[in-house]
Order: structure tokens, then C-alpha cells, then sequence
């Protein structure tokens, strides 16, 4: 079965390379355009990325009460990214990737995903502090529309939802189980007229809420805890900030700090609320006009945010391909299939 589910993701992968072939290439032939140093520079941060994001789950992992090497969770990390991205589940299927791996260190599936839900605020409260700056600039330049504001409220809205069932959690597991018992049976009543079963469990949602609140009450002990997490949040957008910089250097187009900070919280922003796996053809498209808007000439932010997602998505793409056959060899990885019972 193993290698079955890793073939199916390799021929998933290979698929969506070859529909994407020709981004590919257009990709490739821009970044070869670009000063060599800065994109080298860039590619270099791209991968201090991962390792950050890495730390991050190690963070979290220790504050739950699991240790695991910061190896492992940056591979793992990788693996994630490359499986939301062909098998687009809502991230279901790089939580999968995590729990693959806790099973045979004999960690907690419920920890383990209450340590995505974790990650998943800490990053957009780190964001959210760079989005902040962001509006500012666009408001202070008259740029700022709705399309921004309604994004910015779609991230607040999710970020308060995941904070509500934590903060459930920390209360007591009874209400924590009360209030995943009534989503689960609201997705149950949205699905049943088309497959006519129930897609969850409810009486696995109670299950899951006894074992997650036992982890979400040792973020109650010590909230010290939750700076580390929250900076190596904040510092992961830096880095992601500090690579469309580089692009900028690499394509010799004049910008200002505020017109970087700007355009990445819009194109970051739409990443997050775009329906797409991380926002393919949308982000593109809205940090091209958001550039433009900030006075960048259109033919140059195309040629920017090209450069941009190479290094951002096309290339760790390639890493999460990689990352995930290194870590299918060690365990046996699933994919998300489409009945959850």
C-alpha cells in the first residue's frame, strides 16, 4: 500500500507539471534573465525559509509535549507543501504527512493536528503585523480598495475561528467536543443529499476533543511559550519579504521599503484566502496590479512576480517532490482519500 500511495502522488505530481509546463518554463527562462548573485541570494533564503518554518513546528511540538528533530519537521514541512499542492485537501493531506510521521515516533494524531492548527495562528498573527504595515502604506498612497479590505477581513474571520476552538480547548475538552460535534454534523447535513452517509464522525470529533485538550491545556501553563513561535513567525515573513527584494536587486527595478512590504502583504494575503493551493493564478495575477499600483511599470512587475513565485513556489515544489520520497522511504506517508470515517 505504501508504495502504491507514493506512486499515486509521484503521477499526481508529474500531472500538474506537465499542465503547468509551460509556467515552467516561462519561470525558468525569467529567472535566467535576472543578476545571478541576488537570485542565487534568494534561492539561499528560500531554503532558510523552510528551516524556519521547521522551527517553527519544533516550537510548537515542544510546548504539546513532543520532541522531534528540526530535521525531520523541515523535511516533513517540505513533503506537506509538495502533497497540498497535487492532492489539494484544505491542507488535510500535509496534516496527513505529520501524523504519517507521529504514528511512528508515537505521537498523539490529535496534538499533532492541533500543532498545525498552532502553527497555522501563530503565522497569521506574525502576518498580521506585516499586513498592518502594509494597509498603511496603501492607505497613505490612496491605494487601498476593497478587494484588499474584504481579503483582510476573510484572514481575520479564520484566524478568529481557529483562536475559538483553541481557546474551546484550553477550557475544557466537553466543549471543545460539543463544538466540533456540531461541525461535524454540519458538514454531515451539507454532504448527505450528494453521498448519502455521513462524511464524519461524530463520536470520533468527541474522541479527538479529549485528546486535543489535554495538548492545548500545556499552552495555558506557560504563555511564555508563545514568543518563540510568534517571532519565528514574524521572522519568516521577513525572509519572504527579503527575497521579493532580492528579485527587485536582481532586476535592477527601483522600489522603496514600503512599496516591498505593500506588495508582498497583498500578494501573501491572497495566497492565504485564494481558493487555489497556494493561490496558483491568483496571487500572480494580484501582485502584478497591486506592483503596478504601487508604480511599478506592469511589464516589470510581471517580470518581478514571475521571478517571485519561481523561487517561492515552483522551486519548493521540487523540494516538497523530493522531501516527500525521502520521507515515504522511512514510513508510509497517506493521502487524503475522500470518506473521512
Amino acid at each position: 500500500m505504501r508504495k502504491f500511495l507514493l506512486a499515486i502522488a509521484l503521477l499526481l505530481g508529474i500531472f500538474f507539471l506537465y499542465y503547468r509546463f509551460s509556467e515552467v518554463e516561462k519561470v525558468a527562462d525569467t529567472l535566467q534573465k535576472g543578476v545571478l548573485w541576488f537570485i542565487l541570494a534568494g534561492i539561499l533564503l528560500e531554503i532558510l525559509w523552510y528551516i524556519n518554518i521547521g522551527a517553527s513546528y519544533q516550537a510548537i511540538y515542544k510546548i504539546l509535549g513532543m520532541d522531534e528533530k528540526l530535521s525531520r519537521l523541515t523535511l516533513l514541512s517540505m513533503a506537506a507543501f509538495f502533497v497540498n499542492i497535487i492532492a489539494p485537501s484544505a491542507g488535510v493531506g500535509g496534516v496527513a504527512v505529520f501524523v504519517g510521521n507521529g504514528n511512528s515516533n508515537n505521537h498523539s494524531p490529535a496534538k499533532i493536528t492541533i500543532a498545525g492548527a498552532l502553527f497555522v495562528v501563530f503565522d497569521y498573527a506574525g502576518f498580521l503585523v506585516v499586513l498592518l504595515l502594509g494597509l498603511a502604506v496603501l492607505a497613505r498612497r490612496n491605494k487601498l480598495d476593497w478587494p484588499e479590505i474584504s481579503a483582510s477581513v476573510i484572514l481575520v474571520l479564520i484566524a478568529l475561528f481557529l483562536t475559538s476552538l483553541l481557546y474551546l480547548g484550553a477550557k475544557s475538552a466537553a466543549h471543545l467536543g460539543k463544538a466540533l460535534g456540531w461541525l461535524a454534523r454540519l458538514v454531515n447535513n451539507i454532504l448527505f443529499p450528494f453521498i448519502k452517509k455521513d462524511y464524519l464522525s461524530i463520536e470520533r470529533a468527541y474522541s479527538f476533543a479529549r485528546e486535543a485538550a489535554e495538548g492545548i491545556q500545556a499552552l495555558r501553563m506557560n504563555p511564555r511559550n508563545w514568543i518563540k513561535p510568534f517571532l519565528l513567525a514574524f521572522s519568516s515573513k521577513a525572509l519572504l519579504i527579503t527575497i521579493l527584494m532580492m528579485v527587485f536587486l536582481a532586476f535592477k527595478v527601483p522600489f522603496s521599503a514600503g512599496t516591498i512590504i505593500a506588495g508582498f502583504s497583498i500578494g501573501y494575503l491572497f495566497l492565504i484566502v485564494s481558493p487555489t493551493p497556494n493561490g496558483i493564478g491568483i496571487v500572480e495575477g494580484m501582485l502584478t496590479l497591486s506592483l503596478k499600483s504601487l508604480y511599478v511599470p506592469l511589464e516589470a512587475a510581471g517580470i518581478i512576480v514571475l521571478a517571485y513565485r519561481g523561487i517561492t513556489f515552483w522551486l519548493p515544489l521540487l523540494f516538497g517532490f523530493i522531501a516527500f520520497r525521502i520521507t515515504s522511504h522511512a514510513k508510509q506517508t497517506e493521502i487524503p482519500r475522500t470518506n473521512a470515517n
